[in-house]
């Protein structure tokens, strides 16, 4: 079993006990009690439990259907590096619309909150990362999506319209220079496009498995963009056609810098790729 299965299934196991002893999961899954608490940690890290002496404990009030929801896991470490980037982007913003999806939730950790910061979000998990720290967060209204957490309908849509926002941090399901921003489902889209109208400036936060890829439904035009944060794994082509369109695009790295190539197959060091 690979160590990201394992860890999606340790979840499980505390998202249903609600907290799990280490000897008991190093015995249902025969490896060791030290792999066991690496794989906390690591859980601990992304926020998903909480560890108690000799095991763990759920972090959060929501329940995580990591078994329908792989993503929670996948590309984790890309997700922070980015979040953590795209977190020194926005500091000294006063009013923040911020989407949905996991890379959205791990800036919402990282994000340097004060009391003068307004959030408004349609994500229950957005606004139970921030509810309890030092910052005003708005939810919108409307019905909520079991499966993602998410606020969605004519009123979640007509809540987020209502704020002018400094600066909109969101995630994608796809991004490409031909089709834009898109999600997997049109009624996300929707409340993200409604919280997109008002706001000066939209920063987009996706790990490179997104670039070229196009979901079902466009949220915004990639001319309407004025940054993508993503990580070196994004593909160079896609990066070249989007950043032809005039849209920065800052490669974060987990060094202060990185190594991407060059067309003429070297590599140069970077952390930021402007448009020409």
């Amino acid at each position: 079993m690979l160590a990201v299965e394992r860890r999606l299934k340790v979840l499980e196991r505390v998202a249903e006990d609600q907290a799990i002893e280490v000897s008991t999961l190093a015995r249902d899954f025969q490896v060791s009690e030290m792999t066991i608490r690496r794989d906390l940690r690591r859980l601990e890290r992304d926020g998903f439990v909480r560890r108690t002496y000799g095991g763990a404990t759920t972090h959060l009030v929501r329940t995580f259907e990591v078994g329908a929801n792989a993503r929670t896991l996948h590309h984790a470490r890309e997700k922070r590096v980015i979040a953590k980037r795209a977190a020194e982007l926005t500091v000294g913003v006063r009013s923040m619309f911020l989407g949905i999806g996991t890379t959205v939730e791990h800036f919402a950790r990282l994000l340097p909150v004060r009391e003068d910061l307004m959030v408004i979000t349609p994500s229950l998990a957005v606004a139970s990362l921030l509810g309890t720290r030092n910052v005003r967060v708005i939810i919108a209204g409307g019905l909520v999506r079991q499966d993602e957490l998410t606020c969605i309908g004519a009123s979640a849509v007509e809540a987020v319209r209502r704020y002018n926002t400094d600066t909109a941090v969101i995630g994608a399901a796809g991004l490409s220079a031909r089709r834009g921003i898109t999600e997997l489902d049109d009624r996300d889209a929707d409340v993200i496009r409604g919280g997109l109208e008002r706001t000066e400036r939209i920063i987009v936060i996706a790990d490179g498995s997104k670039f070229g890829a196009v979901a079902m439904s466009t949220v915004a035009p990639i001319d309407q963009v004025s940054t993508i944060v993503t990580d070196s794994s994004a593909d160079a082509e896609e990066i070249a056609r989007i950043e032809q369109a005039g849209i920065e695009v800052v490669v974060a790295g987990s060094d202060a810098s990185l190594l991407r190539p060059m067309e003429n197959g070297r590599t140069r060091l970077t952390d930021v790729r402007r448009p020409a």
